[in-house]
């Protein structure tokens, strides 16, 4: 990468500017775990990482304006970093991440497509079509970490994806309310209507029995992802052992967490607390997850 000693500066819309970090470290559960465990500078790598990631969904989500423009944007200031010129402090904290660790551009864009994607289909359809949004929205977080730590194969990259598909879906079935408070619904349309839940379900104050049935069955789904993934955990050696650990753990003990509540997510989102996530962790690096 050729890295130029000086750039004119680029004028940027204030939400690209906004710095990740606090909103990653309040959002981040699975990523608290993994970072206890890895030491500072493989956390500070990750953070960064973790940062790109939530400011894009925040321009997805959240943005005001036109979101389509500001991820527009996003992929310029994307270019600039993997040029070495960034201006947004979230795209320079990644320019000597992509130089140190040789990290590929396709994942970061596809993290951007995925929150395209939502501008234009904020409901989906199909458990298949939510497979793959997945696989623009959470296997590209999984692939670079994997590059981070210099252990990026395709064999390794495969098992990623199935953890990172599974730690998505749990945290959209934890999430549901607030999704349908965004117009937002992950829950796939054909089998809302398959167990006789409306959208207008997913305001209730409670969770009614029909929901909770179709909750099992997609927590269900996302626990035999995870627990496909767990031999990444035995492939890898030292920190991205323990991060990778981490990352499992922490979703299965969310999974966890979802059944004790009888799946009621609409009450509040269920989530482990630290010990459970902790025992979770503790148990995929001794492969008894």
């Amino acid at each position: 990468m050729t890295v130029a000693a000086a750039h004119e500066p680029v004028s940027l819309s204030p939400a690209l500017t906004e710095s990740g970090e606090v909103r990653a470290r309040a959002a981040g559960e699975n990523f608290s775990v993994a970072s206890l465990l890895v030491g500072r500078r493989a956390a500070a790598d990750l953070l960064a990482v973790y940062d790109y990631a939530r400011l894009v969904d925040e321009l997805g989500d959240a943005a005001a304006g036109d979101r389509l423009a500001l991820l527009d944007e996003a992929e310029a200031e994307l270019d600039r970093a993997f040029a070495g010129r960034a201006s947004a402090p979230v795209f320079r904290a990644l320019e000597p991440l992509i130089e140190r660790c040789s990290l590929p551009r396709d994942p970061f864009v596809r993290l951007i497509d995925a929150n395209r994607r939502d501008q234009a289909s904020p409901e989906v359809q199909t458990y298949a079509e939510l497979l793959d949004y997945c696989s623009l929205s959470a296997n590209p977080v999984g692939e670079l970490v994997l590059h981070v730590f210099g252990a990026a194969t395709p064999a390794r990259i495969a098992l990623s994806d199935s953890i990172c598909t599974g730690l998505q879906l749990v945290e959209h079935w934890q999430d549901v309310a607030e999704d349908a408070r965004n117009g937002r619904i992950y829950l796939p349309a054909d089998d809302r209507e398959r167990f006789g839940v409306a959208a207008a379900d997913l305001q209730a104050g409670h969770a009614s029995e029909p929901l909770r049935r179709l909750l099992e069955l997609e927590t269900d789904r996302a626990e035999t992802l995870l627990r496909a993934g767990v031999p990444l955990v035995s492939s890898l050696r030292g920190r991205a052992r323990l991060a990778v650990a981490g990352y499992v753990g922490g979703g299965l003990a969310n999974v966890a967490a979802l059944r004790r509540a009888r799946f009621d997510v609409l009450a509040g989102a269920p989530k482990a607390g630290r010990l459970l996530r902790g025992r979770h962790t503790l148990l995929s690096l001794t492969g008894a997850a």
